[in-house]
């Protein structure tokens, strides 16, 4: 058996390649990963403009002592402009995000003024109050979204309002995803005796579309040698990664792992960690092949710790992992040595101790799905830790 983090790493090593770029539009972008750093065109805001509705004057109409009258010119909406200069002793009533006009440089709010007729009374007032900046927010040339990043509604939104419409993203790796076993049925269709209706190929299904896959479902292989093999040769063709899940153990039945001899090669197939210790990863032609346990859980969380990196990785990610932190465990929890071992936890904030807490959902057993559901987080337990004691602080990966 190999480490996780081992594992995790020979499978990284052997991606070499990512999914080449397509232009897509900006609005069809979301979870989409930029094949290009993306720079503003120019500066934001593009010229000094009012942060409030108020007076725009010039600081050299701005009082020292007591209060000043001017006399109002003009009105200016946002999205306008005004052509004239301000000379000393005028104001121009002013809305926030229009452009300043010349000869003002100080914005005074409307609440704080007196206005009659075509005249304001103002008081005292620091020298460029209330005035956003050309370029303050954004600098023309600067990069506002790197080449990596998987693009979220604010970023959909930053990229439109400085005028893209169209965003340079990678394809989204094509994932081939069947399930194997005689025991296995298709929901919606009547069990013969002794079968369950799959859950890993939705699972799974999910998991991928999230992690920025495009699925390619090829639906449950039966337990036979001939048929496996040409299935999974056919998935090899037509995808960047095939995944399959069951038929991964050493029983007389489980023939993923001695299939995958024949027709590609394995990278390994036992994972020191808990639940999912028999995984097979490896190749089939251009391929990257992951076969994942048949239990449930065990098979998301695989997927989780293997499949969703190199996913990430092919679809051009330059963050592959997500974020972990520490939390108090609220109960003991039974761990042996020599493993990783990933348990199923309700993580939460006391606040009037300022700290988080992490309970275990119950049973861990690698086949109870509902731990997944009644779960918020992972607890990651290292392999030199041994039983954990209430209050230890432990490592969590909220999901």
């Amino acid at each position: 058996m190999i480490s996780v983090r081992d594992g995790q790493n020979r499978i990284l090593d052997r991606i070499t390649s990512v999914a080449p770029p397509e232009l897509v539009a900006v609005v069809d972008a979301l979870d989409r990963v930029l094949a290009e750093d993306v720079r503003a065109p120019f500066d934001v805001p593009p010229s000094d403009n009012s942060a409030v509705d108020g007076y725009a004057v010039g600081s050299g109409d701005i009082p020292s002592g007591g209060a000043r009258a001017l006399t109002v010119i003009a009105d200016l909406p946002a999205g306008s402009v005004h052509d004239g200069t301000l000379r000393p002793g005028e104001s121009i009533r002013i809305m926030t995000g229009a452009p300043m006009p010349a000869g003002a440089d100080t914005v005074y709010p409307q609440e704080i003024v007196e206005r009659d007729g075509p005249v304001v009374r103002l008081g005292q007032l620091d020298k460029g109050a209330n005035v956003r900046r050309r370029g303050e927010d954004i600098t023309s040339g600067a990069v506002v979204v790197p080449a990596g990043f998987s693009l979220r509604p604010q970023e959909i939104g930053l990229m439109t309002s400085l005028g893209f419409v169209q965003a340079l993203v990678h394809a989204r790796p094509r994932v081939a995803l069947l399930s194997t076993g005689d025991e296995v049925a298709e929901p919606g269709t009547v069990r013969k005796p002794g079968q369950i209706y799959d859950s890993n190929r939705f699972t799974l299904r999910g998991s991928i579309e999230r992690a920025g896959g495009h699925v390619i479902d090829l639906g449950i292989v039966p337990d036979r040698r001939e048929e496996l093999r040409a299935r999974l040769l056919d998935a090899a063709s037509m995808s960047d990664v095939v995944v399959s899940s069951g038929g991964v153990s050493v029983g007389i039945y489980d023939l993923v792992k001695d299939v995958l001899e024949e027709v590609g090669g394995i990278e390994f197939w036992q994972v020191a960690m808990q639940p999912g210790r028999p995984l097979a990863m490896g190749s089939i032609g251009r391929a990257h092949f992951f076969g994942l346990p048949g239990n449930p859980v065990a098979s998301m969380l695989a997927f989780m710790l293997f499949v969703r990196p190199a996913i990430y990785k092919l679809a051009g990610r330059t963050r592959l992992f997500p974020e972990t932190f520490h939390a108090r465990a609220g109960e003991p929890m039974r761990k042996k040595t020599g493993r990783r071992e990933f348990k199923r936890g309700v993580l939460t904030y006391a606040a009037d101790e300022k700290v988080w807490h992490v309970r275990t959902t119950g049973p861990q057993g690698s086949g109870i799905l509902s731990s997944m559901v009644l779960g918020n987080c992972l607890v990651i337990l290292d392999e030199d830790r041994g039983d954990v004691k209430p209050g230890e602080l432990v490592e969590v990966e909220p999901f």
